[in-house]
């Protein structure tokens, strides 16, 4: 896909609204970062990179976004992009990603390891409202589900990273956890 040409009208709403080219430099800039949340969500590269690019087509043809709310937009159509692909459900038995840590570029994701455990819906809590810091209330609405779905997978989310990362760990009472 190639990015539009910056084309700018001297109207007020060519200074209001994102242009595709003003889109497409989001995703440029932030290409790391945007992957990585694809990755995260989706647990695989491939589907990581369908994610992705159907998060930039949706954002370029998305011509009535304000400037200044674009890198949001771009993250949420990744988000939705991911919904739509994987289709993760409270009620669903989701499956850990089985993706290697290592890529064929040999880039190392390895750190990820413990939220690529996840099934799909707990990693998608997970992402979402730690990582991306969804509300709730948002959360639960883009995929579809109660509030205290949201909750308690993010709960199971958390005791299951915790426990990969040491497996002494447990929870019997409320901890202050510094994320």
């Amino acid at each position: 896909m190639t990015c539009p040409q910056n084309n700018r009208i001297g109207n007020v709403q060519a200074t209001q609204y994102a242009t595709g080219a003003e889109v497409c430099s989001i995703f440029t800039k932030n290409l790391d970062r945007l992957y990585l949340l694809s990755f995260l969500l989706t647990g695989d590269h491939e589907k990581a990179e369908q994610c992705f690019v159907g998060g930039l087509e949706d954002s370029i043809e998305a011509n009535q976004v304000f400037r200044k709310w674009a890198h949001s937009w771009a993250k949420r159509t990744i988000v939705q992009n991911a919904i739509r692909l994987l289709q993760p459900g409270a009620g669903g038995a989701g499956l850990p990603s089985a993706i290697s840590s290592q890529n064929g570029q040999g880039l190392a994701f390895g750190d990820f390891d413990p939220v690529l455990a996840l099934e799909d819906f707990e990693r998608f809590v997970f992402v979402m409202t730690v990582l991306e810091r969804y509300s709730d209330h948002e959360c639960a609405l883009l995929l579809s589900c109660l509030i205290r779905d949201i909750r308690e997978a993010r709960v199971r989310a958390l005791e299951q990273i915790a426990a990969s990362v040491s497996p002494a760990f447990s929870i019997e009472a409320p901890v202050a956890v510094r994320l």
